[in-house]
């Protein structure tokens, strides 16, 4: 009897450690190479594109014809000339083209991406290595909102801008925060990354935000270039409304009251390209 325990035993540790083991390996990007996780980070959930179609057990599309309300051209749909995989990279692409839907007829058509009820955090580094597109009057972003607005509308439940570029500005990007109260009472605040030598539309480069309680910090390439520890919610206390679960959002937008309108000067199809999302949580 002593011995048959004994083995049962050795049995329970060798399924224990296997498990273990399991639990230690990191999953692998496109090219096989294992994920290498921040210091201090763990891993909880990525996407590596290395399906053939949009996995949507994590994403899913916007679709209509009003943007964010910034007097935008596009028409956001869910065809896949708007959004696909291409070569384990997403590409979201806007394209001028006249299109009609249920929301009347717009110039331009692109692709909106969220992942609402798939993924949503509160607090974490979020790592998305991007290549964005150029032009008069294209406005890439990659940015996050509240899942529930238990602070009201916007932007008293927040907005979390992790890069947002301008086209014509294509060596410059911003990272902001909105919040404060419904509009038009809300505020914002944030700063820009500058590159006297890089375009941010000719290569890939790493957007990373780390967002705990009570600071937000965002970097460019492993390169800090903000951080933000104040702001505030008109309907709750303080680190109101950044204490909540957030979802991302990836889009292309066309025109609107920031960038301005295309012109003669812009080239159409608008690519964004993703190779990975990444999102850590504080070990």
């Amino acid at each position: 009897m002593r011995k048959n325990l004994i083995l049962i035993l050795i049995f329970v540790m060798s399924i224990a450690h296997l498990r273990c083991d399991k639990d230690k390996k990191n999953p692998v990007d496109n090219d096989g190479t294992k994920i290498e996780e921040p210091v201090g980070w763990r891993l909880v959930w990525n996407d590596e594109f290395s399906n053939s179609q949009i996995d949507m057990s994590k994403w899913e599309h916007e679709v209509n014809a009003h943007g964010g309300g910034n007097n935008e051209l596009q028409y956001y749909t869910a065809r896949p000339e708007n959004s696909f995989i291409e070569d384990g990279v997403l590409v979201i692409q806007a394209l001028e083209e006249r299109y009609t839907g249920s929301e009347g007829t717009r110039e331009y058509t692109s692709g909106r991406l969220r992942t609402k009820n798939k993924g949503d955090w509160k607090y974490g580094r979020f790592d998305i290595r991007a290549k964005l597109p150029y032009g008069q009057g294209i406005w890439p972003a990659i940015w996050m909102m509240p899942t529930e607005s238990v602070y009201g509308a916007w932007a008293a439940s927040g907005e979390i801008d992790i890069v947002e570029m301008m086209g014509h500005e294509p060596n410059k990007v911003y990272g902001t925060l909105h919040y404060g109260g419904g509009w038009p009472n809300n505020v914002h605040t944030g700063d820009s990354y500058i590159s006297s030598s890089l375009l941010f539309s000719e290569d890939y480069h790493l957007f990373t935000l780390e967002w705990e309680e009570k600071s937000f910090r965002w970097y460019v390439d492993g390169v800090f270039y903000q951080s933000q520890t104040e702001w505030y919610s008109l309907n709750g206390d303080y680190p109101a409304p950044f204490d909540q679960l957030f979802y991302l959002i990836l889009n292309v937008a066309v025109g609107g009251n920031w960038p301005g309108n295309p012109d003669v000067t812009t080239v159409f199809p608008q690519q964004m390209r993703v190779d990975y999302v990444r999102v850590f949580e504080k070990k």
